[in-house]
C-alpha cells in the first residue's frame, strides 16, 4: 500500500503460488468467505477504498489507480528484474531471510537496494558473505506501518552511504519518517526504548505499586500524548529554559531514582496471568475482541496523523 501510494509498481513475490492468486484475486474482487491468506490484502482493498472516502488515502493517486499497480510474480527473477528496492517481509527467523538474500544476490545488479524489515536481526549477520553487501540495508517499519511512519534504517558495517541515502529519500518519497541508526546495535533503536518501558512498566506491576490498568492509563493519557508529537529530549528542552537548564535541575533526582531500578524481569508465570486477567477486562483475548481492538487502534492512528499534519510547527 505505502509504495503503491507512491506511484511505484509493485510486485509481490511468494513461495506459494495460490497465495499471490488468491491475494490477487481479493485485491480486484472480495471473495464470498475470507481465509487467514488473504485477510491481509482483503484487508488492504477496503483499507484504501475506506482511507480514500475519508480523504486519508496516502499519496496524490485513487484508490483503484493504487491498486492496479501491485501484481503478483510468481518466479523471483521475474518479481526483481528492473527493481529500485527489494523490501524481504519474510518471517524472522536468521536462516530463512539469509537464505533469500543469498538468492536475491545472485539475481540482482549493482544498481537496486536489498532492504530487509527484520525488526531485531543484525545487517552484519544477516547479509554476511553477500557479494552485493554494499547495497544491503535493513530497513525496519514500525507495526502498523501505514499508519506509523517511522522506518529505522540500520545498516551493515561495508552499506554504502550512497545506499542509505537513496532508501531515505525512497521511504521520504512515500510518506515515511526514517532515521539513520548510525552503526547496528541489538534491537535498534525503538525496541530498545520500547524493552526499557515494558521492562520498568512490568516491575511496577508486579511489585504491586500499580494496577495493570493504571500503568497502561499513565502512558496513554500521560507520557504517550506529549510523545506523540515531541520526544524525550525535546520534552527535556522544553520543561525548563532547554537542556542544560533542566540538566542542572533534575540530574540529580533522575539519578536517584534510576538507581532503584530492578533487575530484567523474568516474566514470572503468575505476573502474565495477573496482567492478562486484568486486560481481559477491557479486551478479552479471543480473535474477535482482540481484531475489533485493533481496528480501533488503527482507526485513533490514523486520526493522530492527519492531526499531526495538520499541526506542525511553525
Amino acid at each position: 500500500m505505502l509504495f503503491a501510494s507512491g506511484g511505484f509498481q509493485v510486485k509481490l513475490y511468494d513461495i506459494e503460488q495460490q497465495q499471490i492468486t488468491s491475494a490477487l484475486d481479493s485485491i480486484r474482487r472480495p471473495p464470498p468467505r475470507v481465509d487467514n491468506r488473504t485477510q491481509g490484502l482483503i484487508h488492504a482493498r477496503k483499507e484504501m477504498k475506506s482511507l480514500e472516502q475519508c480523504g486519508a488515502l496516502k499519496g496524490s493517486l485513487s484508490a483503484e489507480q493504487q491498486l492496479s499497480l501491485i501484481s503478483g510474480c510468481a518466479n523471483i527473477a521475474e518479481a526483481v528484474e528492473g527493481a529500485v528496492h527489494i523490501q524481504e517481509c519474510v518471517p524472522e527467523n536468521l536462516e530463512l531471510k539469509k537464505k533469500i538474500f543469498t538468492q536475491l544476490d545472485g539475481l540482482v545488479d549493482d544498481r537496486v537496494v536489498l532492504s530487509s524489515s527484520t525488526s531485531c536481526l543484525l545487517p552484519s549477520k544477516l547479509f554476511v558473505g553477500l557479494a552485493h553487501v554494499k547495497q544491503c540495508i535493513v530497513a525496519h517499519p514500525v507495526n502498523p506501518p501505514y499508519y506509523v511512519p517511522l522506518v529505522e534504517l540500520v545498516p551493515h558495517p561495508e552499506t554504502s552511504p550512497a545506499t542509505m541515502d537513496r532508501t531515505h529519500a525512497l521511504l521520504r518519497k512515500i510518506g515515511q519518517s526514517p532515521v539513520r541508526v548510525l552503526r547496528e546495535i541489538d534491537g535498534f533503536v525503538l525496541n530498545r526504548l520500547q524493552y526499557a518501558i515494558i521492562s520498568e512498566a512490568w516491575r511496577l506491576v508486579e511489585e504491586g505499586i500499580v494496577s495493570p490498568s493504571d500503568l497502561d492509563l499513565v502512558m496513554s493519557d500521560g507520557l504517550g500524548m506529549r510523545y506523540a508529537f515531541i520526544g524525550p529530549l525535546e520534552t527535556m528542552h522544553l520543561n525548563a529554559e532547554g537542556m542544560i537548564s533542566y540538566c542542572d535541575r533534575y540530574s540529580e533526582g533522575m539519578k536517584r531514582v534510576l538507581k532503584t531500578f530492578g533487575p530484567i524481569p523474568e516474566f514470572s508465570r503468575a505476573t502474565v496471568e495477573k496482567v492478562n486477567q486484568d486486560l481481559c477486562l477491557k479486551v478479552p483475548d479471543d480473535p474477535g475482541h482482540l481484531a475489533a481492538r485493533r481496528q480501533w487502534r488503527d482507526d485513533c492512528l490514523m486520526r493522530l496523523a492527519k492531526l499531526k499534519s495538520q499541526v506542525q510547527p511553525q
